[in-house]
């Protein structure tokens, strides 16, 4: 009987781990990109190179991620979620201990590229171990607080930048970012292997390969989506800071204060909005955020006062990954069973393909525009293409993973 329970409550604790094991690696490894965020100056004194050098190792982190997606998801289908997850985890926090080592920019631009591949495929792999796991009405509200850990992932960075590197020096910032390693320790010891997988899971990676060329349409559209998505994320997050720096004239504390407020935003933005696709299905309930952000862009990019400045971010970032919150149940629903692994974490990581040089043309745009023209005109004309996109996809809110069992005759 003791026995019995003890699994009982080792089935019942399941989702609750797995979600968090999802939330917490995506939290960590969200620091360990924004890191650099916050070092653009101090890096390209460092190195002796331009901030265009800089945001270029921003673009290469962003451009090796469908690689990681690719090689993380397929291990995922394969032979199940949480191996791959502990090997990731390990993977990208050895490569940010590794930065804090880096003598040159050269050697920092190969470590922020393979870190990419480590970042690439930490969400796929997550996010489906995550929402396998938790219940269907739980889903949205579930999906969000997953998402979230990117929003906290880029406070954490902020935290360090205002209390890490001053006192100990921006090295010590990526040194920080190999704690994530100990992640690994708490998978391997709590976290269940995912039971929809094992259902549904390919016999062989070709299996899995077929499978997404039969459903290349669907593949196709939930690219363009997670493209737009990253337009999104990145051509608001990324620049902020230097922007609120070279325009508004505000110090790194400063920018380190209001980016922990607005990530505040971003948090609370990804639940509430997350709670609501299961109130009002998961395209509406994006396009509500998305509504938000787009009406907050005057404010966000060109009001002088810098107290408002950071009102209108909190509102900007609640927008912003409002929507965002809900896309680990809406890609996680729209994809094959046996797929699972692979495609949302490739559509996402695809998206950010394309979408990777955003830092770079938003600050092209700069010097003809201005940075807030830049900032502004970019994402308003971005917003309102997503939302045609959302209007015109499809949804499958509250599917099951699961297949029945079926009843057994005495």
């Amino acid at each position: 009987m003791a026995s019995h329970n003890s699994a009982a409550n080792a089935r019942s604790r399941g989702p609750i781990h797995a979600v968090t094991a999802g939330f917490l690696g995506w939290t960590l490894d969200a620091f360990d990109f924004f890191v650099v965020v916050f070092l653009v100056d101090t890096l390209a004194a460092q190195f002796h190179v331009s901030k265009a050098n800089i945001v270029f190792s921003i673009t290469a982190t962003l451009a090796t991620r469908p690689l990681g997606a690719i090689v993380f998801g397929l291990l995922a289908d394969r032979y199940g979620r949480r191996i791959p997850l502990i090997a990731n985890v390990i993977f990208f926090s050895v490569v940010e201990l590794l930065c804090g080592f880096a003598p040159n920019y050269t050697v920092f631009l190969v470590l922020r590229t393979v870190y990419g591949i480590g970042m690439g495929g930490e969400w796929g792999v997550g996010a489906s171990l995550a929402m396998e796991a938790a219940p269907a009405r739980w889903r949205g509200v579930l999906s969000g607080i997953l998402q979230s850990g990117y929003s906290i992932g880029y406070l954490l960075a902020a935290v360090a930048a205002r209390f890490i590197e001053p006192h100990f020096g921006w090295r010590a910032m990526f040194w920080a970012g190999g704690i994530p390693a100990l992640l690994a320790i708490y998978i391997r010891s709590s976290v269940p292997e995912s039971e929809a997988w094992k259902q549904h899971r390919a016999p062989t990676t070709k299996a899995i390969l077929l499978v997404v060329r039969q459903y290349w349409k669907s593949a196709i559209y939930l690219v363009l989506m997670m493209t737009l998505m990253m337009f999104l994320s990145h051509g608001t997050q990324d620049l902020y800071p230097d922007f609120l720096k070279s325009t508004y004239g505000a110090s790194g504390r400063t920018v380190a204060y209001i980016a922990i407020w607005y990530n505040v935003g971003a948090i609370v933005g990804a639940i509430v909005f997350g709670h609501l696709s299961e109130v009002l299905g998961r395209r509406k309930g994006m396009i509500a955020a998305l509504c938000l952000s787009l009406v907050t862009i005057p404010a966000w990019a060109f009001s002088p006062p810098l107290l408002l400045i950071a009102a209108a971010a909190f509102i900007m970032q609640a927008g912003v990954q409002g929507a965002w919150g809900v896309i680990p149940a809406h890609l996680n629903e729209l994809s094959p069973d046996q797929t699972r692994g692979l495609l949302p974490g490739l559509a996402y990581q695809l998206g950010i393909l394309i979408a990777a040089p955003v830092n770079s043309i938003e600050y092209a745009l700069r010097s003809r525009f201005g940075y807030a023209w830049a900032l502004a005109g970019f994402e308003a004309a971005n917003i309102a293409l997503l939302i045609v996109v959302l209007a015109f996809g499809q949804e499958r809110k509250g599917r099951s993973f699961l297949t029945e069992a079926l009843p057994t005759n005495h």
